[in-house]
């Protein structure tokens, strides 16, 4: 019932039959489904009306208390294919469900307070969990929780790196990574990629004239060009790192996205790599908790960071994350994040076309390289004039002058599908065009 009002299949406003006529229908007890209608009232999903029967409540926001412009996922305007975000999906539900047994334990009073080692441990346990089903077994004390990933890839910078120390990153790069290193002085340098991801030979090369104290990658549905390396380039990156000692920053909030791939880095490589995940991606994007897995002898500087940084992870928001993994709603949730993610993949092909998507990735983004001749900028300029936002491949890009002649489409963050239509029907129509002389690569 909760699926089918999220989806919209039972719209606002739509009468439910009466909970032992829909007994009857299914074949199953009454107080089931009196218990199902009470529940579901309990959710805000249904409102009884005395007298006309059980409907489905209106989710339309309460103007007086409407979230900033910038926050929302506009129903009108430009259409925003730049974002790489989960989709909405159905998780509010969930969480206020479990936001409301936490609130009738005991245990609420703790969550509200500052936290001890000893009053982490279900925390650690959960994150065990999550790790354990992105392919990687951890022991509890190798466990470190952070707010989301983005957080946990700037406890391990102030962790590990000291000012002056070389950062490698993929030629293309998640860039909120090189933001953080400029702020710590760090310097960085871009890994060449080719059509299968990182290069090996060119992270060695890098090794063997420049002393890199770390290595930041993404190993699976890599943004932006969504590469998921081989088990081969896994073992040999792992064998090369450990050879000149550099430690490896494995980013896999996209892993669980992705249906089939090999070993996390961590996995291969235990004492080298430092493993990031979160639920922001796949669970939803406002529960800002992120686990990192990491070699014994990195955690009690990460523990630090964390403290110097926030102090400790936010007990409630921890407390929400481990309830839903514990019960299994956060897989559920992400296997139908999976799920839309693919069905939309699908559709941006089907309008682009396969020239322009040879394969269909299974997250939430898409890398299109352009037809000769257009230069990335003038063709985001043209679809922004259209009314898509999109974002070029010289964003992501560590030495700018190096970014190939393309673009980054997200197929996630229009929570209207015919929204997204429009907007990729939109980039298919200037694909088409011919490029003039003045936004020719020259």
């Amino acid at each position: 019932m909760a699926e089918d009002i999220a989806t919209g299949r039972l719209p606002a406003g739509t009468r439910l039959p009466p909970h032992r006529e829909l007994a009857y229908q299914l074949g199953i007890s009454p107080n089931t489904t009196s218990r199902a209608y009470a529940e579901a009232v309990k959710r805000a999903l249904l409102k009884g009306e005395v007298g006309r029967g059980t409907f489905v409540r209106s989710i339309a926001p309460d103007p007086a208390q409407a979230e900033p412009e910038t926050l929302r996922r506009a129903e009108s305007g430009p259409i925003d294919l730049s974002r790489n975000l989960p989709m909405p999906g159905v998780s509010e539900q969930h969480v206020r469900r479990v936001m409301s047994g936490i609130a009738d334990t005991v245990h609420l009073r703790s969550l509200l307070d500052y936290q001890t080692d000893a009053d982490l441990l279900h925390h650690l346990e959960a994150g065990q969990i999550w790790l354990a089903r992105c392919g990687l077994e951890s022991d509890l004390d190798c466990i470190v929780p952070v707010i989301g990933g983005q957080h946990g890839i700037l406890c391990i910078l102030m962790a590990l790196l000291q000012p002056g120390d070389l950062l490698l990153t993929e030629s293309l790069t998640y860039t909120p990574v090189l933001t953080m290193a400029a702020r710590l002085n760090l310097q960085t340098g871009g890994v060449a990629m080719d059509g299968e991801g990182v290069v090996p030979e060119a992270f060695e090369a890098w090794c063997r004239k420049a002393n890199p104290k770390a290595f930041y990658l993404t190993p699976t549905l890599q943004a932006p060009k969504t590469i998921t390396l081989s088990r081969a380039r896994r073992m040999r990156i792992a064998e090369i790192a450990a050879r000149h000692g550099v430690v490896l920053i494995e980013d896999d909030v996209f892993g669980p996205l992705k249906r089939e791939k090999p070993a996390p880095l961590a996995q291969v490589a235990p004492e080298t790599a430092i493993y990031v995940t979160s639920l922001s991606k796949t669970v939803a994007p406002g529960l800002r908790v992120g686990f990192l897995k990491a070699p014994k002898k990195f955690v009690p500087a990460l523990h630090q960071s964390v403290n110097l940084s926030v102090w400790m992870t936010p007990p409630m928001t921890l407390e929400v994350a481990s309830r839903l993994i514990k019960d299994g709603t956060a897989e559920r949730l992400t296997g139908q994040q999976r799920r839309t993610a693919a069905h939309r993949q699908q559709l941006a092909r089907s309008v682009l076309g396969a020239e322009a998507i040879p394969e269909v990735s299974e997250g939430f983004h898409t890398w299109v390289p352009l037809p000769d001749g257009w230069r990335a900028d003038v063709f985001c300029a043209e679809c922004a004039r259209l009314g898509v936002r999109i974002s070029e491949g010289r964003s992501f890009a560590v030495n700018a002058g190096d970014a190939p002649e393309a673009i980054r489409l997200c197929v996630s963050h229009e929570a209207s599908e015919e929204r997204l239509q429009r907007g990729l029907e939109i980039v298919a129509g200037v694909l088409r065009q011919k490029p003039t002389w003045s936004s020719m690569v020259i």
